[in-house]
């Protein structure tokens, strides 16, 4: 067989008059063009002239095209190569893609360029406008759509559906995703899982993703299996449809009669009051009455009968009122208190130590001791730290008075029906003189912690009425601050009008509060009257204070509002104010909160390195961890480099982005690029090291990850070491209270036990950040705690017993040990040095002494010692002797060897029991299972159920890799998974009596005897069970609330 070394005379018959020349010229350099592509690119003008020549035949003109699309291949010019590819029709074959050889490179090649091209021009039209009319889609090459569906076409018969559906996403074809997702879901397990996920983290054009939406809603309500009831619910929370969720929960409690939809509803409840806004419950909660009312209307024409018949709803359907009531979040309130309550491990002996440690006449760490308790007790109702350091309490003075009651707030947190009687010692008087302008304005503060997101009228209308009628700016400033937090998202514009006055008082420490405030009432709802006069206002006062609170607030307003914020973006961050371009990154942070979108990202990271103010940049890089939570894998990559940074202020921003991004992962990459940051020359840098460490490892025991206990030792060291930093320490305390958070009982999470960004969470962390200026804001961070617990109700809401299985070793997910108290040491005395010279005349002397009670006892037998015979027999007295020592020394080391030997240590078992109201970290909720036998199941599923039958954890890592990044590795984080929180259970075994158990946490106090409350509940936080430490806990008796207590100041 010849070898071709050359196309040159192939080239040449390009040049013939022949149709049949040319084609046969064209077929051969089709199979030469890869070896010599160079000598064939001397023709491609030849070539291209044949293609566009019409009067040769089609099947010549479209062999001419690929041979060029072939040839510019080579050149790297893909553009062309694309064009000519489209013009090559059906002899450009996509079936090649991902075959072997350099044929099946060119397609897959040309084919990847064909697919970016039909992307751009299918997304071309969107722009950053708001408006609802966008302009209309450019026009797209027919030839290039029938490539992308011919790639549509291999990838489905292929069984490569969710290819599929990536290139129709990003071409935005609805019709090709209808499709798919409509005849192969029976196919391929979780397809619109996988829609659903993708359009809440891939998607950033808004008006598609709320048609994706709109769509999943039909398809995921038309199963075969039947509707995805909790998919759909998902699907109006991000839609902002409050109407269409109310009409499916009245839908799902019409039906009285099925026990099992009417439990889904109740499920359905809870999942809503956890993740949506406060205006968004209550048109569902109007929209449940208003169908209850048309429900019950009576058909005699009769007002007055029709209108008692409504009142009186609640007798046709009582369901209705219940799932009302869970709405309106007290139920899940309730619970979580209760459950926070019975199973506090919050370990007091650390803060003891640390307070100890630390001068409590200074301010600063009279603070962090106190932000320390608080967080450690989040939640759980024990002031026991506080009662048992009075005199620590005491020392005290001005705004630590003020942080001091407000953590009474975070301890408190959700014990809504007693709240204000806590408080009622700390409170303002009525009519009366104040007696501390800062512990009143902390209680303020603390009673809208309490009330967190769930401001009632009754709380704001008191927080209301004592702003308005105080002088002081104080008072004013915890009153601002409390109505912020517990108005959430509610948009009152009574509220907000007050807080406006506050704000034209040009006070700085009101109106700076009084800016946070407004941005929280108003939270995501881009309100263009608050906007104007929100920057109006900053740009016309002087208070930086007032400026920070007000560029915070705007920044808030555009919660979640992704590209209608863009427009408010540019004007803050071309500003030439600094503190307003900061507002403009947290303007950022907040609207593209959880998206990953990369025009945010690379935006930050150019404000990162360019700004010319620290704290923008700081903010900026700080901000990465809110864009990027939902994939935390990807952070430690993305700030790697600016932890290194020269600048502090942008080392201090990757820590706390590691820290918000990586919260609860225990990520071993994280850790690897905090720990040298423990060790930096600048003090800040330190403590924002030992915040972010301590949100990582928060519920990390050293079973589950070596690393906790190396950190927990770090942070002592830093607060014992007289050397170190004020601020450091200051860093390190707080981590103490973070790590050890709602008594070990809760996660700090951006994300809600259903996969939808949690609102009051990164809001809370968001405030958090800014005690970098104002330290009581330290408090927010307990708005982003989140219980990690399984808690069952059934249809009553009540609390059945039952058991569930976590088939992973127990000591996986065990509490943290307590810290073991100090032993007293033993004092030794210390030798006497002894010179040589003095040593070798007491040796002399000795030989001395040794030979002369020798001569004395030959000389002189003992009167009491036995008669010494000469001979053998003396020899076996003395060897008998011996033999009977040497036995009893054999026998005692036989019966210590018996011992050792019946400590055998004992194995542990490959899985666990837990039982309702237990603690479950989010690692370890892909190991819970129901077992098959289980009276009560939930109707909800829990969380990647796939591994939940694993008998125990094999790491796979190396030995120097954490168990906690291999869990991290096996767990799923799609956002569509839900998991763990408030589970209401269907009672398989109905006829059966059943046990409950009892609400404890909301019982009276009985003031008589405080005494022996405040004992009562120690016990009951720090008593436990050897066998099974969880069910003694829900099983003992558990002691009231201790009453409320005030200490005097300024005694």
């Amino acid at each position: 067989m010849l070898t071709v070394t050359s196309t040159a005379g192939i080239l040449t018959l390009l040049d013939e008059d022949e149709i049949e020349l040319k084609t046969y010229a064209l077929e051969q350099l089709d199979k030469l063009v890869y070896e010599f592509w160079a000598e064939v690119a001397d023709g491609i003008t030849k070539i291209e002239v044949m293609y566009e020549d019409e009067s040769l035949p089609a099947s010549t003109r479209s062999l001419a095209a690929l041979v060029a699309s072939k040839v510019y291949y080579h050149l790297g010019d893909l553009n062309e190569s694309l064009q000519f590819a489209l013009g090559a029709a059906e002899r450009f074959d996509v079936e090649k893609v991902g075959t072997v050889g350099t044929d099946g490179e060119f397609v897959e090649t040309v084919v990847s360029e064909c697919i970016d091209a039909y992307v751009a021009l299918s997304t071309a039209h969107e722009t950053t406008s708001s408006s609802s009319t966008p302009p209309p889609p450019a026009k797209i090459d027919p030839r290039m759509t029938n490539i992308a569906e011919r790639m549509f076409t291999r990838c489905i018969n292929a069984g490569e559906y969710r290819q599929a559906l990536g290139i129709a996403l990003e071409s935005r074809r609805l019709d090709i995703i209808e499709s798919i997702a409509s005849s192969y879901c029976s196919k391929e397990n979780d397809l619109l899982g996988y829609l659903l996920e993708a359009s809440l983290t891939s998607i950033i054009h808004v008006p598609f993703r709320n048609d994706l939406l709109k769509l999943l809603v039909r398809l995921l309500g038309s199963q075969k299996t039947g509707p995805d009831y909790f998919s759909i619910t998902q699907c109006y929370v991000y839609l902002d449809d409050p109407q269409s969720a109310g009409q499916l929960l009245d839908d799902l409690l019409s039906h009285e009669n099925d026990h099992e939809k009417i439990l889904i509803a109740f499920q359905l409840c809870f999942d809503l009051a956890e993740t949506a806004t406060q205006e968004f419950l209550e048109v569902i909660r109007s929209k449940l009455i208003d169908n209850a009312q048309a429900g019950s209307s009576a058909p005699t024409g009769d007002q007055v009968m029709d209108s008692v018949e409504t009142s009186h709803k609640s007798s046709h359907n009582p369901h209705i009122n219940q799932a009302r009531q869970i709405l309106a979040g007290e139920e899940t309130i309730k619970l979580y208190l209760e459950f926070l309550y019975r199973n506090n491990h919050a370990d007091l002996l650390i803060l003891k130590q640390t307070k100890d440690a630390l001068d409590g006449r200074s301010s600063l760490y009279h603070n962090a001791v106190s932000f320390a308790n608080a967080f450690a007790n989040a939640g759980t109702t024990s002031d026991r730290f506080l009662r048992d350091n009075l005199d620590w309490l005491s020392k005290a003075s001005n705004w630590s008075k003020f942080s001091a009651t407000a953590g009474l707030g975070v301890i408190h947190r959700g014990n809504i029906s007693q709240g204000m009687e806590i408080l009622q010692p700390y409170l303002p008087a009525q009519n009366g003189p104040s007696s501390s302008y800062y512990s009143e304005g902390g209680s303020l503060f603390a009673l809208g912690l309490i009330n967190a997101n769930h401001g009632g009228t009754t709380v704001l209308d008191y927080i209301r009425n004592v702003m308005k009628s105080s002088s002081s700016d104080i008072i004013e400033h915890g009153a601002a601050l409390g109505l912020g937090v517990a108005g959430m998202s509610s948009g009152n514009e009574d509220v907000y009008e007050d807080l406006r006055d506050v704000l034209y008082h040009d006070s700085a420490i009101a109106g700076e509060a009084a800016g946070y405030a407004m941005g929280l009432l108003m939270l995501g709802s881009g309100s263009t009257k608050a906007l104007d006069e929100m920057l109006q206002y900053a740009h016309e006062t002087q208070h930086e204070k007032i400026i920070r609170g007000l560029a915070v607030g705007i920044s808030l307003l555009f919660y979640g509002k992704e590209q209608a914020a863009d427009g408010i973006i540019e004007i803050l961050t071309s500003d030439k104010d600094p503190i307003l371009r900061y507002g403009g990154i947290y303007t950022i942070a907040m609207a593209y909160a959880g998206t990953g979108n990369n025009k945010a990202i690379r935006r930050l990271l150019h404000v990162a390195v360019s700004d010319v103010n620290d704290d923008v940049r700081r903010a900026a890089v700080t901000s990465l961890g809110f864009l990027l939570f939902r994939n935390p894998r990807q952070v430690p990559r993305v700030v790697q480099l600016l932890s290194e940074s020269y600048n502090p202020n942008v080392r201090y921003g990757a820590a706390l982005a590691l820290g918000i991004a990586c919260a609860g992962t225990g990520m071993e990459e994280a850790i690897s690029l905090l720990e040298p940051m423990t060790k930096d020359t600048v003090d800040y840098v330190k403590q924002g090291a030992c915040i972010a460490l301590a949100m990582i490892l928060i519920q990390q025991n050293e079973v589950l990850n070596p690393k906790a206990s190396v950190v927990r030792k770090t942070f002592e060291k830093i607060i014992s070491d007289k050397h170190e930093d004020a601020m450091a320490k200051f860093g390190a305390t707080l981590a103490q209270g973070i790590i050890d958070a709602g008594g070990r009982n809760v996660t700090v999470s951006m994300r809600s036990k259903n996969g939808n960004n949690n609102m009051t969470a990164i809001v809370g962390m968001a405030l958090f950040n800014q005690f970098w200026y104002w330290f009581p804001m330290a408090h927010s961070l307990a708005l982003a705690f989140t219980p990690t617990a399984i808690i069952g109700v059934d249809h009553n809401l009540q609390m059945p017993k039952f058991e569930f299985h976590s088939n992973a070793r127990p000591s996986l997910f065990a509490y943290q040990p307590p810290t073991a108290p100090p032993t007293a040491e033993k004092v030794e005395k210390v030798a006497t040095a002894v010179l040589s010279t003095t040593a070798k005349v007491k040796a002399r002397e000795k030989t001395k002494k040794d030979k002369l009670n020798a001569e004395d006892v030959e000389m002189t037998p003992a009167p009491d010692s036995p008669t010494v015979h000469q001979g053998d027999d003396a020899m076996k007295i003395d060897e008998s002797h011996v033999d009977s020592a040497k036995a009893g020394l054999d026998s005692i080391k036989g019966e210590i060897g018996q011992i050792k030997f019946s400590k055998k240590r004992k194995e542990e078992p490959l899985f666990d029991k837990l039982s309702n109201l237990s603690r479950v970290t989010p690692t370890q909720l892909p190991y819970i299972a129901f077992p098959e036998d289980s009276r009560y199941v939930p109707v909800r599923s829990l969380l990647a159920s796939s591994v939940a039958h694993k008998p125990h954890l094999k790491s796979t890592l190396g030995s120097t890799a954490s168990v906690a990044y291999a869990i991290l590795n096996q767990a799923e984080f799609g956002v569509s998974g839900a998991g763990g929180g408030i589970l209401v259970m269907k009672d398989c075994k109905p006829d059966e009596p059943a046990e409950f158990l009892e609400m404890s946490s909301l019982k009276k106090p009985n003031p008589a005897n405080p005494t022996e409350q405040n004992a009562a509940t120690h016990n009951a936080v720090t008593s436990s069970s050897d066998n099974d430490p969880d069910r003694a806990l829900l099983d003992r008796p558990i002691a009231d609330v201790p009453p409320s207590f005030e200490y005097d100041f300024d005694s």
